[in-house]
């Protein structure tokens, strides 16, 4: 399993300089290895024509013949969060390479991940706890499959809650020892792509309803309270979501179907509250919309017995 981190990228793009992570992964879900090594590999492909770094490497490390394709994050769906435990969403993708690539040999490495802000400097970086998993579907096509793996209340602030592009590396050792003290890096292939595809991170939402009183008089007044919350990253909490419309909604007894009542904005703290003419039994239910950083939700319908 990866060091979980939050990090920002050194000389130029994330892909191989922003991991603080252990050693030694091949494709198919170990571990990665010591940032170093990415550092320097990343550096020597970025506009030096050599690179001397802490691990003794030289020399420049070829451009691989291999390029991601179809890569998906999610299912296309955002990525929703609450405040604590892990989240965990599919990533796939296709690496089109030349025949003398293997994507899935023990000796090449490679990973998707998401990235906020630029890619020369990301803003906050998620990746998976395991490499990714990868199988040949032809000689010079390989399918693979991995995860974004987040703890939200360690690795998210509410600007999060925005836009995402994934990107990927990948790394062919050609039998280099990356652990060497000496590398000679013109042995080794090495190819990152940015901008991928797109992902969007929400703040998980909660809604609530209570109709009283109960039971209620026919033609007598129900006051129907709720709340509206969010989680937010910044402090490890829920806290009210203002000004929001919220559709109240009426389901009769025996009927399958609600039909909106009325339109109700949250007060400054996420509040909620109407009145409305009790007629006939049957659930009362809030129903939010959504907004880009927090998906739509739904009470669960409170039953009223009119008499």
């Amino acid at each position: 399993m990866r060091i979980r981190a939050t990090v920002v990228a050194v000389t130029g793009a994330v892909a191989l300089s922003a991991f603080v992570v252990p050693a030694a992964q091949a494709a198919g879900g170990g571990a990665h290895r010591s940032v170093d090594t990415q550092k320097a590999l990343h550096a020597a492909a970025s506009g030096r024509s050599t690179f001397t770094g802490s691990t003794g490497g030289t020399g420049t490390p070829y451009a691989l013949d291999a390029r991601f394709t179809g890569v998906s994050v999610n299912n296309g769906k955002p990525i929703v969060a609450g405040t604590t435990g892990r989240v965990s969403v599919p990533v796939t993708f296709k690496v089109t390479h030349g025949a003398g690539v293997d994507v899935t040999a023990g000796d090449t490495e490679l990973d998707v991940f998401i990235y906020r802000g630029s890619f020369d400097e990301p803003a906050n970086l998620l990746l998976g706890d395991y490499a990714p998993s990868c199988s040949n579907t032809s000689a010079t096509v390989a399918t693979c499959t991995g995860t974004i793996d987040i703890l939200p209340g360690e690795e998210l602030e509410n600007a999060d809650a925005t836009g995402w592009r994934a990107a990927g590396y990948i790394v062919d050792w050609n039998d280099v020892d990356p652990r060497a003290d000496d590398i000679d890096f013109s042995k080794v292939g090495f190819i990152e792509n940015s901008a991928l595809t797109t992902a969007k991170l929400q703040r998980l939402s909660k809604l609530t309803v209570n109709a009283a009183p109960e039971p209620v008089k026919k033609g007598k007044t129900l006051t129907v309270t709720g709340k509206l919350s969010r989680a937010n990253w910044d402090s490890g909490t829920y806290a009210g979501y203002s000004t929001q419309p919220v559709k109240l909604q009426f389901r009769k007894k025996g009927s399958s179907t609600y039909t909106t009542v009325k339109t109700v904005k949250t007060s400054t703290t996420g509040s909620l509250k109407t009145t409305v003419k009790a007629t006939v039994d049957g659930y009362f239910r809030y129903v939010f919309a959504g907004t880009s950083t927090t998906p739509a939700a739904t009470a669960a319908g409170d039953f009223v017995d009119v008499k």
